[in-house]
């Protein structure tokens, strides 16, 4: 059997504006493979699963469950990056995270972006799968045992960790990921304790905002995370440049996708804060999913198009190849 190629983070992550799109979980199978086969061959630059034990807005509906789907679309595809967006840590075991994210990125072949986040006291995982509700200090101290294993786990052959929450002895992980020296971390993080996280171990740092923030507000509360995971950055001795600044879109109040012009200034007010990758939300019209539409997303296959072949490469154009975005 010939021995899969081996990918480098540099290769994973090139420097340039990046776009991406994520879909919700909620319609069926077959829908779901097209939809992706079909943003891959637009040339995104990646597509995301959503990963929360139930749809987060109406429970009752259909839903299905993240890592399952994202191996089952990794052999459905084969030259767009895939991830979760992001995993939930509530109900697995850091351990079973690395090797899901081992797996897949064999499935894959190396294109596994690994998102994870630490979730709130709100999410109705805690009690849907028997978890005790943790406070906000258990639960950023959990995360940053759950990135650390993780870490560890993908990067050798053999791992035991000592944490408070979270003990392992003598793990093994073979064989090892395609992509080292590990699949990229894209870790979410909004406040000062996650930002320490995502700066020390994250290849991309993933954020969005919204609520009742007006889109200036929105624009330099971004702006300030950016500074502070810089900051964070330099303090853990990486080179904050080398760390991707992920918005997903369609939490705040503006109009991205009311037409080109208004995706244009979008992305521009972002850019200027920081911002060198954005994955949209794609669903249609015709799916009648009321409870995700609060969401600014894309709502048409015309409207992905226009984004991917006019907007994204005329976006691309006006970055100089391998000037800093920030």
């Amino acid at each position: 059997m010939k021995e899969p190629k081996l990918i480098s983070q540099e290769a994973a992550h090139p420097r340039r504006l990046r776009f991406g799109i994520w879909t919700p979980q909620l319609t069926r199978w077959p829908q779901i493979a097209q939809r992706w086969q079909h943003i891959e061959q637009l040339g995104l630059d990646s597509v995301w699963v959503v990963d929360h034990f139930v749809n987060p807005y109406r429970y009752a509906g259909d839903w299905f469950e993240g890592w399952t789907l994202l191996a089952a679309l990794a052999a459905r595809t084969s030259t767009i990056r895939i991830g979760t967006l992001v995993t939930n840590i509530i109900y697995r075991n850091p351990a079973l995270i690395a090797r899901q994210a081992l797996t897949v990125d064999h499935i894959s072949q190396g294109r596994l972006e690994l998102g994870i986040g630490a979730t709130s006291a709100r999410d109705v995982s805690h009690a849907m799968t028997g978890v005790e509700t943790w406070d906000s200090r258990e639960r950023v101290d959990r995360f940053r045992e759950t990135i650390e294993i993780v870490d560890n786990m993908l990067r050798q052959d053999v791992t035991t960790y000592e944490g408070k929450y979270y003990r392992i002895k003598d793990a093994e992980m073979r064989p090892p990921p395609i992509q080292r020296p590990r699949p990229p971390l894209t870790i979410a993080a909004h406040g000062p304790r996650t930002l320490k996280i995502a700066a020390t171990y994250g290849d991309s740092w993933s954020t969005l905002v919204g609520g009742d923030l007006s889109p200036r507000d929105a624009v330099n509360i971004t702006r300030e995370r950016n500074r502070m995971l810089s900051e964070c950055a330099v303090a853990a001795g990486r080179d904050p440049d080398a760390i991707t600044r992920s918005l997903a879109v369609g939490w705040t109040r503006d109009p991205p996708f009311s037409s080109l012009d208004s995706f244009y200034d979008y992305v521009g007010r972002y850019r200027e804060a920081g911002i060198n990758e954005f994955v949209i939300g794609y669903w249609t019209r015709a799916e009648h999913l009321p409870e995700f539409n609060h969401l600014l997303h894309i709502t048409d296959d015309g409207m992905l198009e226009r984004i991917a072949g006019e907007a994204i490469p005329k976006l691309r154009d006006q970055t100089p190849h391998g000037s800093p975005l920030r």
